[in-house]
């Protein structure tokens, strides 16, 4: 077999390929554990945003009447903050979280749960972590705003 030495892999693959020779792969092995670990914790991340996002958008519509929609609410909330392995701390946490990503811009809400916190100092550090970004090529523009504030609706009119 011709060996294609100096010239990129995928050049010297398809001109193999296009002369019929075998083209021989080395697959490096992966570390199984630790993409199983990031598959794990994200399909965690995953199902948490869902059921947020399930108990956020229940409608009363949806139900025959107040009981169960009071019922469904409570199953949901559960499914949502996992009181039987989540702390009073943890659950305080995750509701503050989820009010401040509330309070924030659009854009940049959208931006900070892409982020997937899981925790309001989480947020709060991508945030400043974004403003340095953005602050760097400005040269510290001293009339800038933070990213966080918004104008006064007063003066929006």
């Amino acid at each position: 077999m011709a060996t294609a030495s100096g010239v990129l892999p995928g050049l010297a693959g398809r001109a193999a390929a296009e002369r019929g020779e075998i083209i021989r792969v080395k697959v490096k092995e992966e570390d199984h554990v630790w993409d199983q670990e990031s598959c794990l914790h994200e399909n965690v991340t995953l199902t948490r945003e869902l059921c947020r996002l399930r108990f956020r958008q229940f409608c009363y519509q949806e139900t025959p009447g107040p009981r169960e929609a009071l019922s469904r609410l409570r199953e949901l909330c559960r499914r949502w903050l996992r009181p039987e392995t989540h702390s009073k701390e943890q659950i305080v946490e995750l509701l503050v979280l989820e009010q401040f990503l509330t309070i924030l811009p659009e854009e940049l809400q959208a931006w900070v749960r892409e982020q997937q916190p899981e925790s309001g100092e989480q947020a709060v550090a991508a945030l400043e972590d974004l403003e340095r970004e953005l602050d760097e090529p400005r040269h510290q523009d001293r009339n800038r705003r933070p990213l966080w504030v918004l104008p006064d609706p007063r003066t929006c009119l």
